[in-house]
């Protein structure tokens, strides 16, 4: 009995977080470029250090935290100058 509820779960866990992670990708589609960038970029550098740090939050977090300003370009390269 325990099996045949394992597998059901099993095969509703797929479809269920497609269907729970669908309003976060909807929510992403008017951000700018950038915004983008920063939010991929702190979402692999949490799996990152949590993977690096053995599930560490502190980890988690700090990886995130440098994802994030690597994604955004806010740890240093060239700006970009406007004119006027």
């Amino acid at each position: 009995m325990g099996i045949l509820i394992m597998n059901y779960v099993a095969r509703l866990a797929k479809p269920l977080i497609v269907v729970l992670l669908l309003p976060a990708f909807a929510a992403c589609a008017n951000l700018s470029p950038r915004q983008q960038n920063a939010a991929v970029g702190a979402g692999v550098g949490a799996v990152a250090g949590s993977v690096l740090t053995g599930g560490s939050t502190l980890g988690t977090l700090g990886g995130a935290a440098i994802g994030g300003l690597i994604g955004n370009g806010g740890a240093g390269g060239e700006r970009q100058h406007y004119r006027r």
